[in-house]
Parts: structure tokens; C-alpha cells; sequence
């Protein structure tokens, strides 16, 4: 009888799979490989099959959860209709305070400090090619906006500056307590949007 061929990138996946639960449960910091094994029900020798080191499954998992987001991302902004509906929906990972989305949050924020502490190279990678995926979307939602006619031509100028924003809030929501998001949030885009919207479409919207 042949050996079974075994997929090894699949079963990476599926070994991080079973895992993903534990990283939010106890935290990347508390995980083990010993941990990791028993609970993807392998043995301790077999995730070395796969894996370098528990960096490397935790690499592996956050990759996962990061495409996932991605792809969910993209299936449900387009069913959202106008510019600031869109902003919002942009900035929903830090506005909202719901129990998953929390869970999340906080392993965000772990990551981030293995990205900036431990100079782990290919987590600094992912976190370069995650921020450029959402700032490209940012920017196609405001020329979006723009060729609809809802915005003037200059808030593509402002791409920048929101991008910046949203990543600022982050950070102070992780470092702070009790912070007001929300409140920060509507005082700066309802701000913006009295510079970008044109004036005309907000006429035509209020008739």
C-alpha cells in the first residue's frame, strides 16, 4: 500500500483552524506548543511536522483570520449605499464594542505588539500588506463616492488623513480606558463631510 499523501499546506490550515479559538481564549502570549497540540487533538511531535515554532502556527492563524476579514469586508460594503455608510462600516473593527468583535480587538492588539516589539519579520510583512489592502479599499470607497457625485473631486485628497485617523483611534482605544470612540469619530466625519460633500447631492438628499 502507498503512503497517504498528506496536503501539507492544508493541513496547516486546518491545524490553525482548530487552534484559532485558543489564541482569543488565553491570549498569544499564554500559548504553548503543548497547548496547541492537545487542542488541534495531535500529538506535540506532529505540529513540529507542520509548524518551525509556535510563532509559526500563530502566524499561520492570525494569516487565516486576517483573509477572512478581507473577504467578509469586501461581500458586505457592497450592499452599503452611500460615502459615510461606508466609513462607518470602514471603521466598525474599533466602533464597535460588541463581545466578538472585542474578542478580536484585543488579539489585534496582541499582534500588534509582537509586530512592534519582537521585529518578527513576517508579521510586520502581514501587518504592511493589511494596512495597504484597507487603505486602497478606503480609497476606492471615496472615489467611489466621488464619481457618483456625492463628493467633491478634493476628498480623495483626504485619503491619507482618514487612514491615519482610523489607525490612531486603535491605538488610543487600546491604551485607553472608558475611551469615547464614537463620539471622536462622528465629530471628525461629520466635520470632513461638511468640506467633501457636494452640496448639491446633500440638497437632493434632504428633498
Amino acid at each position: 500500500m502507498s503512503p497517504k499523501f498528506v496536503n501539507k499546506i492544508q493541513k496547516r490550515k486546518e491545524i490553525a483552524y482548530l487552534c484559532s479559538n485558543l489564541l482569543y481564549e488565553i491570549g498569544i502570549k499564554k500559548l504553548t506548543v503543548s497547548k496547541l497540540a492537545k487542542c488541534a487533538d495531535i500529538g506535540k511531535g506532529t505540529i513540529y511536522e507542520y509548524f518551525e515554532n509556535k510563532e509559526d502556527i500563530i502566524f499561520e492563524i492570525i494569516s487565516i483570520n486576517i483573509y477572512n476579514y478581507q473577504k467578509e469586508f469586501l461581500k458586505k460594503i457592497k450592499n452599503i449605499s452611500t460615502t459615510k455608510e461606508k466609513l462607518f462600516f470602514f471603521f466598525k473593527f474599533v466602533l464597535d464594542d460588541s463581545k466578538d468583535n472585542m474578542r478580536d480587538f484585543n488579539a489585534y492588539k496582541e499582534y500588534l505588539s509582537i509586530v512592534f516589539s519582537e521585529k518578527n519579520v513576517r508579521m510586520y510583512d502581514l501587518n504592511k500588506d493589511t494596512n495597504n489592502f484597507f487603505e486602497k479599499r478606503l480609497e476606492d470607497i471615496i472615489n467611489e463616492g466621488i464619481n457618483k457625485g456625492e463628493l467633491k473631486a478634493i476628498a480623495i485628497n483626504f485619503v491619507e488623513s482618514i487612514f491615519v485617523f482610523e489607525k490612531g483611534l486603535i491605538l488610543l482605544k487600546m491604551s485607553r480606558k472608558n475611551f469615547n470612540t464614537q463620539d471622536i469619530y462622528k465629530n471628525f466625519i461629520d466635520n470632513l463631510f461638511d468640506l467633501i460633500l457636494e452640496k448639491n447631492y446633500k440638497k437632493e438628499k434632504d428633498v
